[in-house]
């Protein structure tokens, strides 16, 4: 008697949030405003979430619901770096004020977050949103990988990015060619003679780290030159001034000529400390520095750095994120003017250190 086996079946998978904006061509957070019955979604766009969701069966949970039934009518600004290091960078302050003139003619209201280190930026994020603190955030210091794009977007936080990340994400990026002006400050000290030029930038965890540092790399490959120093640091004027130490530490055939820093707060620092060791600046060691802070055209000598604007990367990282809430759809992405260099008095002819 032939054996009768039974049919299975099996259970089929709930649709997710990620299943509806996939099929609706939008992102998660798109789906929680229509979802939530938010007014700023463009209306072609609701029809669209409100078809996919149809045609999955899908709707949120009352808890989902919960968290996105009102407008706080301000974005947050989430830190995991102490705060003395951010007194001590420039580009802060001018971002800050930046985000504030947007939010300002918009009549919005900027929250400042500070935490210990990462771990705890996911605890921050979760009550902004869980108590209605702020509508979306803008996301600083984006990393490898970074698991803050999954998280905001599960919890239907919308967002910006400074920088684009190195994985789909569901939020605009406002971007930066940083990359131009390190290569540049590089191109410039090997024209003045320098042959040994260190790089001392910020932590590797960070996209933009990493990203100027193999710029740093492949501009001296191009004139056939070594990358021999890099430095990593936690971009705080200390640790500027612990770099001098460390490369005059080094034999003397392999100590730089010239040093290019990730901020001008390090490279001022950096300044003093050559300094205070007994060597000219730039005659004996050529600085640069990152940023051009207001003062660093003041400090002897002047600083040679590279400008960035951050004043009108954090307004239009804002207004962005503003166009966004308002839409609901991704606007595309927003590239700034790329770094440039410019040449002051810190930076000078390698004066015979390279034999």
């Amino acid at each position: 008697m032939p054996e009768i086996i039974e049919p299975v079946t099996q259970k089929q998978a709930r649709p997710t949030i990620n299943d509806v904006a996939t099929l609706a061509g939008t992102s998660k957070a798109t789906v929680s405003f229509v979802m939530n019955g938010r007014h700023n979604v463009a209306a072609a766009t609701r029809d669209r979430v409100l078809a996919a969701a149809a045609e999955l069966g899908w709707t949120p949970s009352q808890q989902a619901r919960s968290l996105s039934n009102s407008r706080a009518y301000a974005i947050g600004l989430v830190f995991a770096r102490p705060p003395e290091t951010l007194g001590s960078d420039a580009f802060f302050a001018r971002f800050i004020a930046g985000v504030e003139s947007a939010l300002a003619d918009a009549d919005q209201s900027l929250l400042l977050r500070f935490v210990a280190d990462p771990a705890a930026e996911q605890d921050a994020y979760g009550k902004l949103r869980t108590h209605g603190r702020v509508d979306g955030v803008v996301l600083t210091d984006v990393r490898h990988h970074d698991s803050r794009i999954a998280f905001l977007a599960d919890l239907g936080l919308p967002a910006v990015t400074l920088n684009r990340t190195d994985a789909p994400s569901p939020f605009p990026a406002v971007s930066l060619d940083d990359e131009r002006g390190t290569r540049d400050a590089v191109d410039y000290l090997v024209g003045l003679g320098h042959r040994r030029i260190a790089y001392v930038g910020g932590p590797e965890i960070y996209l933009h780290s990493t990203r100027r540092r193999l710029a740093w790399q492949g501009a001296l490959e191009t004139h056939g030159l070594a990358a021999h120093v890099c430095i990593e640091t936690d971009f705080s004027a200390s640790s500027g001034a612990r770099a001098v130490h460390e490369v005059l530490a080094l034999p003397r055939h392999q100590q730089p000529t010239a040093i290019i820093y990730a901020n001008d707060s390090m490279a001022i620092a950096g300044v003093v400390a050559a300094r205070q060791a007994g060597l000219r600046v730039p005659q004996d060691l050529s600085i640069v520095g990152f940023d051009d802070a207001e003062l660093s055209a003041h400090i002897n000598p002047p600083l040679t750095t590279i400008r960035s604007d951050s004043y009108g990367w954090g307004r239009t990282a804002a207004e962005v994120l503003l166009q966004f809430l308002h839409t609901g759809d991704k606007p595309p992405e927003r590239m700034l003017p790329p770094a440039e260099l410019v040449i002051r008095q810190s930076a000078g002819p390698c004066l015979g250190g390279d034999d």
